[in-house]
């Protein structure tokens, strides 16, 4: 057994370590990251477009407990500097509630089948890097945007995926969205899982799964159908 004179001993030689272990350990952080990046570039220059089922988790633990399910399919297609998505909702809470949110050239078009509006949002370029995370984008395009800690790798569904915390530059995006984290395969450029961590108390944590990469996608990716009664709003 040690005795306490040994015992003060050891511990005083940790603490002097610590400092040490501590640098070589981030020092590994950044070598990891930078690897992880570096290969996001790579699938980067071969992305064209994903097809993914999803399932997006928003939930808020204060002042009440409120957890939302939305179920359906979204598409993402990159054409040199250009890029659009397309989220068709099929389901909310085990309910059908079709909706399709489309993000082309900074705007966002919302279509509420239930009640056929369709809801326009506009000047939300600045929010291109949250709508494409973790599909299609480089590390270079991350690293503009987002300050990126490696966080370790981890297996989800069969798929070894690279985790990374990242918290946006833009003081006015951080306002909403404190960070995010993605569990991403850099070998194919698609992320698996992200979980979006807007407050304390707010979050929302997507699942992807039947990934499909660089497929024809449907012609009805990125719109949807209206009529003479749809109605239209502009915010």
């Amino acid at each position: 057994m040690y005795s306490g004179k040994k015992l003060l001993l050891a511990a005083s030689i940790a603490l002097l370590l610590l400092p040490a272990l501590r640098a070589s350990a981030a020092a590994g952080d950044d070598k990891e990251k930078e690897r992880v990046l570096r290969r996001l570039d790579a699938a980067a220059a071969n992305f064209h477009s994903t097809a993914a089922d999803f399932e997006f988790d928003s939930v808020e633990t204060d002042p009440v407990p409120e957890k939302d399910v939305q179920k359906g399919t979204v598409y993402y297609e990159r054409k040199g500097s250009t890029f659009q998505m397309g989220v068709h909702i099929n389901e909310v809470n085990g309910k059908p509630v079709p909706k399709v949110y489309i993000y082309s050239g900074g705007t966002v078009r919302l279509y509420e089948k239930l009640v056929n509006q369709v809801t326009t949002l506009t000047k939300l370029g600045q929010y291109e890097s949250w709508f494409m995370l973790g599909f299609g984008a480089s590390g270079k395009d991350l690293e503009q945007k987002w300050e990126i800690k490696y966080l370790g790798s981890e297996v989800l569904d069969g798929v070894k995926t690279e985790m990374l915390e990242m918290v946006p530059k833009d003081p006015a995006i951080r306002k909403s969205l404190s960070k995010v984290t993605v569990w991403v395969d850099a070998e194919k450029g698609v992320s698996l899982k992200q979980v979006l961590t807007f407050s304390p108390t707010e979050y929302k944590v997507s699942v992807y799964f039947n990934i499909k990469l660089n497929q024809p996608l449907p012609p009805d990716a990125f719109t949807f159908k209206t009529d003479k009664n749809t109605s239209y709003l502009n915010k």
